[in-house]
């Protein structure tokens, strides 16, 4: 039975996503302005996107975000599915509650602790090998992973439950291999949620900034940082146009990750029949 939302719960949700997508809107709006204005759009232009595209270091900070939000979607995907598998294949329950509790750590942990803690271990693994300069892309790599790792393991996890394992069995009797039997088998009926952990780890990856913060060097600027050490001076509007392309790629990874998702839904549903 649909109930009809009265009109202050109405003005409560347009004022909720006003708040939030109002000042997305704002930056999108003046990433266009022909002046530096950020208050008084004076004209529309291109200017601050091709300002963008001719800053050096800028394009550099984009290229290494890129790199190594891919490289920890990859590692994180890979190491999720192999985790969640193992997980729920364990037939020990206090084992599974235990490993499934200290995959709820990083998410629950506040960043800032995490980027502190992942810091001192990098220093200390460098002090042991007598090296100074150890903060660098790998260390952001294994810190980003850390904490993207348990998204593709509760996002796999409740479609291996969802699964019947009797199907899995089947393939094995008539003769299929372990591996073969999982990738033909298995593989499809998860693949919406690796797919949804792999874009959640590549925009957790994207947007980080505690934790870059504390676990970058000098050899490898992430982008927010770079955008960091814009705002102890003026920002200029070529940020605004970069930050309205990441959003705009964001935006069409989620808008495909659904779609995917309801295809997935729809595909069960029907099979189910």
């Amino acid at each position: 039975m649909k109930t009809k939302m009265s009109p202050l719960s109405k003005f409560y949700v347009v004022l909720v996503f006003a708040f939030l997508y109002l000042p997305i809107g704002v930056m999108t709006l003046f990433s266009f302005n022909n002046t530096t204005s950020t208050y008084i759009f004076s004209g529309f232009s291109l200017h601050w996107y091709e300002e963008m595209f001719s800053d050096a270091a800028a394009m550099q900070a984009l290229k290494n975000t890129l790199l190594l939000a891919v490289c920890t979607a990859a590692v994180s995907t890979i190491l999720g599915i192999l985790a969640a598998v193992g997980l729920f294949n364990s037939r020990n329950k206090l084992y599974k509650r235990a490993m499934m509790t200290v995959t709820n750590i990083p998410m629950m942990n506040p960043e800032i602790v995490t980027g502190i803690a992942m810091m001192l271990l990098f220093v200390f693994a460098g002090t042991l090998v007598n090296k100074s300069d150890v903060l660098g892309f790998w260390t952001l790599l294994i810190a980003h992973v850390t904490f993207a790792l348990p998204y593709v393991i509760l996002n796999v996890m409740p479609k291996l439950r969802q699964f019947d394992m009797h199907v899995y069995e089947a393939a094995l009797d008539l003769g299929c291999k372990p591996v073969k039997a999982f990738f033909k088998v298995v593989m499809p009926e998860i693949l919406s949620g690796i797919i949804t952990g792999c874009v959640m780890s590549f925009t957790l990856s994207l947007d980080d900034f505690i934790i870059s913060y504390f676990t970058n060097g000098p050899s490898f600027q992430t982008l927010p940082i770079y955008i960091f050490s814009m705002t102890k001076k003026r920002v200029k509007p070529d940020m605004f146009a970069l930050s309205t392309l990441m959003f705009v790629v964001i935006l069409v990874l989620l808008v495909l990750m659904n779609v995917a998702q309801s295809r997935a839904d729809r595909k069960g549903k029907s099979d189910s029949k």
